[in-house]
């Protein structure tokens, strides 16, 4: 018996080229291209750096030109620019007229001291003033008569001299006629010379008298007026026993008590003048050589600038800071731009202009300055930062002036350097 096969079942099926698998690998070769160029860079980048560091760890900034302001922000309180504080003149009772907290006006009445033994020593000193004005008009009575005295015997000289030499022209003409002797003519001859040498010193007496009595009368009208200038001074000590408010504004915070005893030069009160304020700023010494006297400022109040300037600086430094003054600024019209609503010891901002440069390059301020003491910068290009040295000039509370190693629109690492260990290339990985 025959057994069939089955050839007699089986197709022949013509054999065709697998395009399926070639496009398959052409898909391949071509994502395996595009990622060789996606990472080459990458690799190279990564080749070719020292260092490695995550985009999230530091913090870059652009380069830019452009003008450059070195300012100083500080906080300030208010204080008032005129707080005079009255002392006492005396020792005495004090009495006061206000309390703490009145407004009062410049010449009001504050407070009286009573000082007996002040009060007492300008009476005495009165009473010695008048004692020395009558010695005064008593040596100008005496004065007056002894010249009278001394005129009348320059006068009786004059007399006895017109007399003698009447008897000597007579004795002369009775000598020509022989009707007299020699010893008459002569005798009348002595008389003229005698009259006229006490006439002579009759006159010097009188001339030297007077000058004695001006001079005496002059010595006490100089006792009279020294008198008079220590009256005028115990009487302004007594007039100041009464304190008056040398400005308007408010009393401040009383020293002493109603009634009690007070010793000279005592602090009693003060008066705050409301209408004109200063900030009172802390400076850090590290900017005490940079500042002088002038220069302006901006205080910021509820959202506004006011222009300022600086017009103290204290010499002497302490806690590490610097104590200076800051003045609103003056209009044209001689007011003063203080904005309302101001109370002593408020705190507000205040930013000191200390110098302005025009058309200067300029990065953002940071820790790359202390990290390479403004020296070293990184520069990042293609994720890549280079370290390149640079040069910086002046600063500021947010720039820094950049001098050489940089240009406009160079990025740079302003964050901290020193985990670079001072590599010369970083890769900055996203």
């Amino acid at each position: 018996m025959k057994i069939t096969d089955t050839s007699g079942q089986d197709i022949p099926i013509l054999k065709t080229a697998n395009t399926r698998t070639k496009w398959l690998i052409l898909g391949l070769v071509l994502i395996t291209a595009l990622i060789y160029a996606v990472l080459a860079p990458t690799v190279s980048n990564w080749s070719n750096s020292d260092f490695s560091i995550s985009a999230q760890r530091v913090r870059l900034a652009t380069v830019t030109q452009g003008d450059f302001v070195r300012d100083l922000s500080v906080q300030g309180r208010v204080v008032a620019a005129v707080s005079p504080k009255l002392y006492s003149p005396a020792q005495g009772t004090i009495s006061f007229e206000v309390d703490a907290g009145d407004t009062v006006t410049k010449g009001q009445v504050l407070a009286t001291i009573d000082s007996p033994e002040l009060t007492n020593q300008l009476k005495q000193e009165q009473s010695a003033l008048q004692r020395l004005q009558m010695e005064l008009d008593r040596q100008k009575i005496q004065s007056s008569k002894q010249a009278l005295v001394n005129q009348k015997a320059v006068d009786l000289a004059k007399v006895s001299l017109t007399a003698a030499d009447r008897e000597k022209r007579r004795a002369d003409k009775a000598f020509e006629s022989q009707s007299i002797s020699q010893i008459d003519f002569e005798k009348a001859q002595d008389d003229l010379e005698n009259a006229r040498l006490v006439f002579k010193h009759s006159v010097k007496d009188a001339e030297l008298n007077l000058e004695s009595l001006a001079f005496e009368v002059k010595t006490k009208r100089l006792f009279v007026e020294r008198q008079k200038l220590l009256v005028a001074e115990l009487t302004r000590q007594v007039d100041d026993l009464i304190l008056v408010s040398p400005v308007s504004g408010l009393v401040g915070n009383l020293s002493v008590e109603q009634k009690n005893q007070v010793a000279k030069n005592q602090s009693i009160l003060s008066v705050v003048d409301l209408s004109e304020f200063e900030i009172e700023v802390d400076i850090p010494e590290s900017y005490a050589d940079d500042l002088t006297i002038g220069m302006a400022a901006e205080i910021t109040l509820n959202g506004e600038t006011h222009s300022a300037k600086l017009v103290t600086i204290s010499p002497e430094i302490e806690n590490n800071q610097v104590t200076g003054r800051v003045r609103f600024a003056t209009l044209s019209q001689g007011a003063i731009s203080q904005p309302q609503g101001l109370r002593q010891n408020q705190r507000l901002t205040t930013r000191i202009l200390m110098e302005n440069k025009q058309d200067v390059l300029m990065v953002q301020r940071g820790q790359f300055l202390e990290t390479g003491n403004g020296r070293v910068a990184y520069i990042v290009k293609n994720d890549m930062a280079e370290r390149t040295s640079i040069a910086t000039g002046a600063r500021s509370l947010s720039n820094v002036e950049v001098l050489q190693g940089l240009a406009a629109g160079d990025t740079i690492i302003v964050s901290g350097t020193d985990q670079f260990n001072g590599a010369q290339s970083v890769l900055i990985t996203q």
